[in-house]
This record gives C-alpha cells, sequence and structure tokens, in this order.
C-alpha cells in the first residue's frame, strides 16, 4: 500500500510539473512598430546619409534580434524572385541584415545604417522587419517603399 502511494505521488509530481513548464514556455511573438520609413515612402537614390530608419521593438519575455530586408517589387509579386532589371547602368537594389538585441524586453531603434547606391534600379520595392525573440518567436512586417532619383523625404537630426 506504501508502494502504491509512493507511486501515485510520483506519477502526480510528474504530471503536474510537466503541466507548469508548459505554462511557462513563451509562444507570444515580439511586436514591431516600424515608424520610419511609412508605408509609400520615396526614399531617395545615392543619398550617403543613407535612410532614416526607426523602430520599436517590444516582448512579453527577451528579444534577440531583428532583421531588415529590402527588395525588388517591380512585378508586384507575393515574395517570389524578382525581376532582373532591363538597364545595364542601374542594378536591382536588395538590403538583408541582422542585428542583435540579446537581453532587451524593450528596445527603440534609429539609424541611418541603409544607403540606397547611387547604381540602384529606381521602382517598387519591399521593406520587411523581422524581430526575433529569445525563445525564437518570430514577428515580421512589409511596408512597399519606393526608390527614386527624385525628391524622397527630408529629415533633420
Amino acid at each position: 500500500m506504501k508502494l502504491y502511494l509512493v507511486c501515485l505521488m510520483a506519477i502526480s509530481f510528474v504530471i503536474f510539473s510537466s503541466c507548469d513548464r508548459d505554462n511557462d514556455s513563451d509562444t507570444t511573438k515580439p511586436v514591431i512598430n516600424l515608424i520610419e520609413p511609412e508605408e509609400g515612402a520615396t526614399l531617395k537614390i545615392g543619398d550617403e546619409h543613407g535612410i532614416h530608419f526607426e523602430l520599436e521593438l517590444s516582448d512579453n519575455m527577451i528579444l534577440k534580434s531583428y532583421k531588415a530586408d529590402i527588395h525588388p517589387n517591380f512585378d508586384g509579386h507575393g515574395h517570389s524572385a524578382p525581376l532582373k532589371s532591363t538597364s545595364s547602368e542601374t542594378v536591382d537594389f536588395h538590403f538583408n541584415k541582422s542585428w542583435d538585441v540579446p537581453g532587451q524586453k524593450n528596445v527603440n531603434i534609429h539609424h541611418h545604417e541603409i544607403v540606397i547606391p547611387a547604381n540602384a534600379t529606381p521602382g517598387n520595392y519591399h521593406l520587411m522587419i523581422y524581430c526575433t525573440d529569445a525563445a525564437g518567436n518570430e514577428s515580421y512586417l512589409a511596408r512597399n517603399i519606393i526608390l527614386s532619383t527624385e525628391g524622397g523625404e527630408e529629415h533633420e537630426h
């Protein structure tokens, strides 16, 4: 009888402790608030100061990293392979870079590291932002942007 009670208590402990671990696992995706560039923004090709890039990231636990991906959207694609430029004087602009933000729950990002070279092909592009937390949960958002040799957004810093 004592052996039966000990076994029952051990089984109960295993069941309840595994349930507690399930409740503690992080399944909440991080939140991305992309402030700039805005949807439909026109960004100037060849501006050596880089584009104004500003966002806020937050997570219920701990953030790990974020990534910016810019690629052509000349064909109005749904993220299939981009079309090649027909001009030999310009090249389709591609940007893909990740940054670490370990140990933080909330972070405000502001930089000008994304530089659009003078030979970038003007036109429609997608800006994708991905954020991953320490548990591996990932969020993303997409913005339509336009690269142009004319104008673009002006910011004072």
